[in-house]
């Protein structure tokens, strides 16, 4: 499972690297038309807006995985041992709902944009490329958070928890 997860690690930085470069060099070329040249083309700007999007919800899975969203952690802080990991666990479980709950949505959003063929107005792509990040980070954002939850479960209920438990009090 982890070298499944290793993986598509590996895809979203290749990914986060390309729309970075992409809308670095879109947002750029735009500046120089509109400046130097007079000309404003106009899928530049809907070309880097596509790419910021991506970049927003790929570094949103990112942060969730490695655990550096912030976070107010006030009231977990306060509480230690099984407790705080029970609270930890359902935190995880109300991300993955939400996440299933949005993915599960956006698959509809989906359906209708291929039914209507709806375009982009710009760059004249269908309206399912820059949509269909939703559903693929969001998916994403529920299996990683799911395995995590699972080890945080495996490590509770791990034997001799409780030793290395009171050892720190």
């Amino acid at each position: 499972m982890k070298s499944m997860l290793a993986k598509l690690q590996k895809v979203e930085n290749f990914v986060i690297i390309i729309t970075s470069i992409v809308m670095t060099l879109s947002c750029f070329a735009q500046v120089v038309n509109r400046n130097l040249i007079g000309a404003g083309i106009s899928w530049f700007d809907e070309l880097a807006r596509y790419n910021m999007i991506y970049l927003a919800l790929l570094g949103t899975e990112i942060g969730l995985r490695d655990g550096s969203q912030v976070a107010i952690t006030m009231v977990v802080d306060k509480f230690g041992g099984k407790f705080r990991q029970a609270l930890e666990i359902l935190a995880m479980l109300v991300i993955v709902v939400f996440s299933i709950v949005v993915a599960w949505s956006s698959l509809f959003l989906l359906e209708k944009q291929i039914l209507n063929y709806q375009v982009s107005i710009g760059l004249g792509i269908p309206m399912v490329i820059p949509s269909a990040i939703l559903p693929i980070t969001f998916l994403i954002i529920a299996c990683t958070q799911g395995i995590r939850m699972l080890a945080v479960i495996r490590e509770l209920f791990k034997p001799g928890a409780e030793k290395a438990e009171g050892g720190t009090r």
